[in-house]
């Protein structure tokens, strides 16, 4: 495995941001906790105070979806995630317009909309982006499900975005009721790919099955050798298997190979 390919599975740039986003969370929702307190201790809660509430909260979904998106940023698929943390961005910037302009202004609805859309966007790519958590998985019923229930995911989201960025063109009064029975019959299917997906995941291990070739590795062998590694080792051994999708101990048996082929020649 190359130095950079470890430098980058290690990437502390990736690190340091799930640190703050974990900070943020903590920061925002404890912001808001103290908040709330001093208003009923205090019984003065104006709009002022409702204003400050509602940043605080702002500040903690979008830690929680930043959270999510960095999940897989040192992942092959990393541009789901970069995709995600843009999407949350928009949604807090334009939140915080929401939230501190005058209420009274006509242009608020304009704000609303990529408020609307793009907390839609960062929700949905939070949500695929841990799934995507999965996508080395080489088990049929995983990646099947997971397929489906990332389209569901995208579904779900383009029919939620379509009516609020139109006014309710889209669908339209006489389409509305089909509209949304399909969005439900969809939903529903996104609902049961996120519960049954990770059920299935913690079941189908992909060194459990004859198909794995880990497990055909050592299939039929009475005795297997195991032997405790470095870290660094063990590290640079996992590191290599999430950039190429496969199982550790797959590629640490293939190193062993090569390396033993190596030797004989």
């Amino acid at each position: 495995m190359s130095t950079e390919t470890a430098k980058h599975a290690r990437d502390p740039l990736v690190s340091g941001a799930r640190r703050g986003a974990i900070f943020g969370i903590i920061v925002s929702f404890s912001g808001a906790a103290v908040v709330g307190i001093i208003a009923l201790l205090g019984g003065d809660f104006g709009e002022t105070q409702g204003k400050i509430l509602l940043t605080t909260v702002l500040f903690g979904a979008f830690s929680i979806t930043a959270l999510c998106h960095l999940a897989i940023a040192d992942r092959a698929m990393r541009i789901v995630g970069v995709s995600g943390l843009l999407a949350s961005g928009v949604a807090l910037v334009s939140g915080l317009v929401l939230i501190w302009r005058d209420w009274a202004d006509s242009d608020l609805e304009v704000w609303f909309k990529v408020f609307a859309a793009a907390g839609i966007l960062a929700v949905s790519f939070a949500h695929a982006n841990l799934f995507l958590l999965l996508a080395g998985r080489r088990r049929a019923a995983i990646r099947w499900g997971l397929a489906a229930t990332l389209v569901a995911i995208a579904v779900v989201a383009v029919m939620l975005i379509l009516p609020i960025l139109t006014d309710g063109g889209i669908p339209g009064e006489d389409a509305a009721d089909v509209y949304w029975r399909v969005f439900g019959v969809i939903a529903i299917l996104d609902v049961l790919g996120t519960v049954v997906v990770p059920v299935l995941a913690l079941f189908l291990r992909d060194g459990a099955g004859p198909a794995t070739p880990a497990a055909q590795e050592t299939e039929g062998v009475a005795a297997p050798l195991r032997r405790h590694v470095p870290a660094d080792l063990a590290e640079a051994v996992r590191s290599r298997a999430a950039q190429q999708g496969s199982d550790p101990e797959a590629v640490a048996l293939d190193a062993l190979r090569r390396g033993l082929a190596g030797d004989d020649s």
